[in-house]
């Protein structure tokens, strides 16, 4: 998809590391201009030079509107944003969830959405044209035992964005989300520890489950993420708005019973 998005200028949250930056590297091969804020410093310095980078913690309302007006300084708008941040959230029972563990998934996930795309929606209107493509999880389609407060997150994500896409749409504004499964990395590999501890699995078990749960029988990748975000945000996808699609290898069954 070389130079399909040239010029064109993108920010990505969460865009130091894992999915983030593989979106990044995406939207960049593309021929975008490309900002990218972590709350990771050091994953920000890992990035390239000629990526814009910012420390921000997309749930922090002051920092993120800083974010914005320094956008628009620089900028002069924004043409696509890819609110991804997110966190794991604690692994637990429901009615062992702590309550601080719950609180700050959510703040992560739904409220960073939210403070994004807030951000972002004034500048797109204005100029009668954008995309914003949530981060959301097969887990907000099916729910995910032992993960409540990811589960509720990633299902308000789509709601927040069907939201968004009614209300910016009649500006030339689209808004969609991309469902990944289990993708690939050092995150999933510490989500299957925790879930085999919490039940007294074998990790490999867990993953083997997970995998027979897809009619692929395989976890996807970062860049299976990428380039569908990179496509809902080109003209490509010109009238593609308020849709939830998956990247999953097809879940069949989102609850595998493993032992």
């Amino acid at each position: 998809m070389t130079g399909i998005l040239e010029g064109q200028r993108v920010l990505i949250t969460a865009g130091g590391s894992g999915i983030g930056k593989t979106m990044a590297e995406a939207f960049a091969e593309s021929g975008a201009r490309v900002w990218v804020v972590d709350v990771n410093g050091d994953s920000l310095d890992g990035c390239p030079s000629e990526w814009r980078r910012d420390r921000v913690d997309v749930s922090d309302p002051d920092g993120m509107s800083d974010l914005f007006r320094r956008i628009g300084e620089a900028w002069q708008g924004l043409d696509a944003l890819c609110a991804n941040a997110g966190t794991p959230g604690p692994t637990a029972l429901l009615e062992d969830q702590p309550v601080d563990g719950f609180r700050a998934c959510l703040a992560v996930n739904v409220e960073g959405a939210f403070l994004a795309s807030k951000g972002a929606l004034p500048m797109m209107k204005a100029a009668g044209r954008g995309s914003i493509v949530f981060t959301s999880s097969t887990a907000g389609l099916y729910g995910f035992p032992l993960r409540a407060p990811y589960a509720a997150a990633k299902w308000a994500i789509n709601g927040l964005m069907k939201t968004v896409a009614m209300e910016a749409g009649p500006y030339g504004v689209r808004a969609n989300v991309v469902a990944p499964g289990c993708v690939e990395g050092p995150r999933i590999d510490g989500v299957i520890a925790r879930e085999a501890a919490a039940k007294g699995m074998s990790p490999e078990a867990v993953r083997s489950a997970y995998e027979g749960g897809t009619s692929m029988r395989t976890f996807v990748t970062a860049r299976d993420i990428a380039n569908m975000a990179v496509f809902l945000s080109s003209p490509a996808a010109a009238r593609v708005s308020g849709q939830i699609i998956a990247v999953d290898g097809h879940t069949e069954n989102p609850d595998p019973k493993a032992g």
